[in-house]
């Protein structure tokens, strides 16, 4: 790839799920993707998503929780909705809307007994993320335009 793809990943609130997929793709992908995340609305950064990111070497805390409203004149090549809420009501977008669904840690973590116990389904889909991101290039690749 010539130049960098232009992709949001797009969540309910922009605190966990969509902000480690940003964080991962400009860790693993600072080449090929120019990464974005933002929410249906703002609900701020997790702070055990900041955790568990930290632990595996990317430091999220930077990142900020932001609503669509804030990047919808971005002209993205991809969005990829990472929770069912999101990708059933994803405002319209020029590029390919992609839908890779993940847990929602906060709410896995609700039940938790334990601190780690929690931040056990923080790791669970971080690395579930980590995984996904990893396989980007070759779905951005073979995603049909304007799906």
């Amino acid at each position: 790839m010539t130049s960098k793809l232009k992709v949001l990943f797009l969540c309910t609130g922009n605190s966990c799920r969509s902000q480690m997929a940003e964080g991962w793709a400009r860790h693993l992908l600072p080449e090929a993707v120019e990464a974005y995340s933002a929410g249906l609305s703002a609900k701020g950064l997790n702070p055990r998503a900041v955790r568990v990111m930290l632990d595996a070497g990317v430091d999220i805390s930077r990142q900020r929780s932001k609503e669509i409203d804030e990047v919808i004149h971005v002209p993205f090549d991809f969005v990829i909705t990472v929770c069912g809420h999101a990708d059933e009501h994803c405002p319209a977008f020029p590029g390919t809307v992609i839908h890779a669904g993940f847990d929602d840690p906060p709410e896995l973590a609700r039940e938790a007994k334990t601190e780690d116990e929690a931040l056990g389904h923080f790791r669970r889909v971080r690395d579930e993320i980590r995984t996904f991101v990893l396989t980007l290039p070759a779905i951005l690749r073979k995603a049909p335009e304007g799906e």
